[in-house]
């Protein structure tokens, strides 16, 4: 298809960094399945602390890489799927595509937080559970006014209860010796090794390091986020509303920029400041504290007591919780981590819709029409 070249309007003044936060939320939830509560805590309990250095790093990476993802849209108003669409023409968008669907298309995430549920529920056959699970994602991505708003909303209302929970959780559960392993592989160094220790493959540490946070992909769809809320040159692009509702007939996927002056430098800077603010406060310290908090608390309760892969790890720290406090204190763990779980996945499914969605049009733009966004999101 032919990309239009990107046309020219106001740059509009930032509101309150308040009315800013939110899309940092959405990529935060995105990783809350992967890295924060099953790699790196399965890994502190195994190898210990000493390799938490590599975490925070890793969310530092990301955290810089995300900014750039969100320069790019709050200067031109349009996804960077379609600037990169300008470069690569049909390369760019079948990529995109194939490598976000074929990795992304299991659900297993959604099966895990239903294993974890129907053991709380003390019910035999989680695929039933998983199934209504779906249908609930499906209804939360389906029945908003705006699907982004919907989904803000879900994250962040997630993140504001489980995070202050496994934080007090820690607090109760970590002795003081235990503090000190983080502070000291904060700085590299573990229980007789430095940085990385022997017997850690390779490939599972550099798996968990390039999901401290979301990863691969999903990173990219934090152009989205920003553009639905309005930042910058975002306020001038079209947003994926409900099933229900009618689709926008002027809907537009190529953004608008601003002329180069010294008072849009100047309101640009201002914008630059805040959106850099809101992505430090969300997803990098709230992300790197989560995955302190969620190692810390496994190194505390399963060290060198678990060798259970996957979720299964998650029943033992349970258990350990149990007989350090009470029956209740160890269900509320599992279903905190049952959500979080079904939020990455939501998190995961309007992620890879939106950028598969959207490079279809890319790829064709007079059979796939603009308009249709909504629909072939849905889809």
């Amino acid at each position: 298809m032919k990309i239009d070249n990107v046309g020219k309007d106001v740059l509009p003044r930032s509101p309150k960094l308040s009315k800013m936060i939110g899309p940092s939320f959405v990529l935060l939830g995105m990783g809350l399945g992967s890295g924060e509560l099953i790699m790196w805590p399965f890994m502190a309990a195994n190898y210990g602390l000493g390799i938490i250095w590599a975490a925070v790093i890793g969310i530092t990476f990301q955290f810089f890489i995300n900014m750039e993802i969100e320069r790019y849209t709050l200067i031109n108003g349009e996804s960077v799927f379609v600037g990169l669409a300008r470069k690569l023409k049909i390369v760019s968008p079948i990529w995109f595509i194939l490598s976000t669907i074929i990795p992304w298309m299991w659900p297993g995430i959604i099966l895990s937080s239903a294993t974890v549920l129907s053991s709380v529920l003390k019910f035999n056959n989680p695929k039933i559970i998983a199934i209504f699970m779906l249908l609930l994602v499906g209804m939360i991505l389906s029945l908003g006014k705006v699907v982004y708003k919907s989904q803000e909303m879900f994250q962040k209302t997630l993140i504001f209860v489980g995070v202050p929970f496994i934080f007090l959780l820690t607090i109760i559960l970590a002795k003081g010796s235990d503090w000190q392993s983080l502070a000291n592989g904060l700085i590299g160094k573990g229980d007789g090794f430095w940085f990385i220790p022997g017997g850690l493959s390779l490939i599972t540490f550099l798996g968990a390091f390039a999901y401290s946070g979301a990863g691969g992909n999903l990173n990219l769809a934090q152009s989205f986020y920003i553009r639905e809320k309005e930042y910058g040159m975002g306020k001038y692009g079209g947003k994926i509303t409900s099933l229900l509702r009618k689709n926008d007939e002027n809907f537009n996927l190529e953004g608008k920029t601003f002329e180069i002056n010294e008072e849009n430098l100047l309101t640009f800077k201002t914008w630059w400041k805040k959106v850099n603010l809101e992505h430090a406060l969300v997803f990098w310290l709230t992300g790197a504290t989560t995955i302190i908090l969620l190692s810390l608390l496994s190194f505390a309760t399963v060290y060198h007591q678990t060798s259970v892969g996957g979720i299964g790890f998650l029943f033992q720290e349970a258990q350990s919780i149990v007989s350090q406090t009470v029956p209740i204190v160890g269900v509320l763990f599992l279903v905190i981590v049952a959500i979080m779980l079904f939020s990455t996945q939501l998190s995961v499914l309007d992620a890879t819709s939106r950028i598969t969605s959207e490079n279809l049009i890319i790829i064709n733009k007079d059979k796939f029409k603009p308009n249709n966004l909504s629909k072939y999101y849905f889809v």
